[in-house]
């Protein structure tokens, strides 16, 4: 593993000595690095500073890093929560028991015994990374026709060209372009871009939807279509959006 693009890496385990250890070498290495001892502290931990993979070990009780896991891979990464999918390299002092299996059906993407080698622990955080990295390669670009939005680079161009959007609109759009066939009430809108609880009777939407259908209409084009009194959906052939209202 090398550190000149520096990624940000938490271990997480009770035993203080190893948490050192780990901490003084991967710095050593140009890494930066945040460590936990609980549960607690290391959700909080992995969303405050970002992190790029997950070292987990053994926590305060053996059920500890298991619901971690677990409550992890659960997640959609959305206000305040650990994003789904950041990998996850275990630590097990009994690597060939049932604590293993469990960990790796809960979701971890690779593991290393104890007593940790660092030499080991470097080329598995490199190997986990190198997936990490090409799956988000991946999954950071979505199209739908002529429209391309880059989730890496916050960028959305329409056939070739740029396009300036704020970032309620490129969050928005971004959603829609989950599941471009898909209705998207209101109600759930409000929810994944505005973080709304209980949305109720409110035209925080309509503003946003508005001038992002405009933007992305300019060559006549209907990418954004509003199902009257559901939602807002992604038109599959954007000149041709016929039976819903503009």
């Amino acid at each position: 593993m090398t550190c000149s693009d520096p990624p940000t890496i938490l271990v997480a385990d009770a035993d203080t000595s190893l948490r050192r250890f780990l901490t003084a070498q991967l710095t050593a290495d140009g890494c930066r690095v945040f460590d936990a001892e609980l549960a607690v502290q290391a959700r909080a931990r992995a969303v405050a500073h970002d992190v790029d993979v997950l070292v987990l070990g053994e926590l305060e009780d053996p059920a500890a890093a298991l619901a971690l896991l677990r409550d992890l891979r659960a997640g959609d990464g959305l206000h305040g929560q650990m994003d789904p999918g950041l990998p996850v390299l275990v630590l097990s002092a009994d690597p060939g028991g049932l604590a293993l299996l469990r960990a790796f059906e809960a979701g971890a993407d690779d593991w290393l015994a104890k007593p940790v080698s660092y030499v080991e622990l470097r080329c598995r955080l490199r190997a986990v990374l190198w997936r990490s990295n090409a799956a988000m390669n991946v999954r950071s670009r979505r199209r739908v026709g002529e429209l391309e939005l880059d989730t890496t680079g916050r960028e959305v161009r329409l056939r070739g060209e740029r396009m300036e959007l704020s970032t309620k609109e490129f969050a928005l759009l971004q959603t829609l372009m989950t599941e471009p066939s898909r209705v998207f009430t209101k109600d759930e809108l409000l929810r994944e871009v505005w973080g709304f609880r209980s949305p109720g009777r409110t035209r925080t939407l309509d503003s946003p939807a508005c001038r992002l259908r405009s933007k992305l209409g300019t060559h006549g084009d209907r990418f954004i279509v509003n199902v009257w009194g559901v939602g807002y959906r992604l038109a599959d052939t954007p000149r041709v959006a016929m039976g819903e209202a503009a």
